[in-house]
């Protein structure tokens, strides 16, 4: 064998053991993910343990700050209609 094979057959033995040792690796990573659970949607099982619980409006009790409504002082005067 001529060094230039020598060292193409060392890259290449490289190459299959890089690949067997991150086909395993990989093989190992996929095993520890827990599938979800059936019923659940993708936001649920994402946010679980993450985000807070939300059951209410944030926004229910929130006080009238729109100018608008309070800009007329003469709401209850009847027009003209000629």
């Amino acid at each position: 064998m001529t060094k230039k094979e020598l060292i193409m057959a060392a890259i290449a033995a490289m190459a299959i053991i890089i690949g067997v040792t991150g086909y395993f690796y990989w093989k190992k990573q996929s095993a520890s993910v827990q599938p979800a659970v059936p019923g659940q949607t993708l936001t649920e099982t994402a946010s679980q343990g993450v985000l807070p619980s939300i059951n209410a409006n944030p926004l229910q009790n929130a006080p009238d700050l729109n100018p608008v409504n309070k800009a007329n002082p003469y709401t209850n005067v009847k027009t003209n209609p000629f």
